[in-house]
């Protein structure tokens, strides 16, 4: 079983930087595909950045070249880095993770995944 924690959400201004950071325990979350997702009020959840087991990694359009996904697989930590932040980043973000193969059409996809973590929210204006 997997525990997710978020940390590193806060407000901050337009054009500033974030770096999000999601600890796993329990089981290992190393060979795990691990995404970011985000959820504004009113608004569906919707999937961020993708970071798969081996590290190959997608991104939505909205955030592509602005944000970036990395893992660290000997510490079960995964990081998005927001760039560029502008006030519709604004949202709470959650990191998800799946241990079973996820389809790479579908890794933006939350059904997707199993695991969950509270999320932390980010504020930008």
């Amino acid at each position: 079983h997997v525990q997710l924690v978020e940390s590193g959400g806060g407000s901050v201004q337009v054009g500033g930087s974030l770096t999000l950071t999601c600890t796993g325990s329990g089981d290992t979350i190393s060979t795990h595909c691990m995404s970011w997702f985000r959820q504004a009020p009113g608004q569906e959840r919707e999937g961020v950045a993708t970071i798969e087991s081996g590290g190959k990694t997608m991104y939505a359009d909205t955030v592509k070249g602005r944000f970036t996904i990395a893992r660290d697989w000997t510490r079960d930590i995964v990081y998005l880095r927001m760039g560029s932040l502008k006030p519709e980043d604004t949202a709470m973000y959650y990191c998800a993770a799946e241990a079973g193969r996820v389809m790479w059409s579908l890794l933006l996809d939350q059904y997707q995944y199993r695991y969950w973590g509270q999320g932390t929210q980010v504020t930008v204006s």
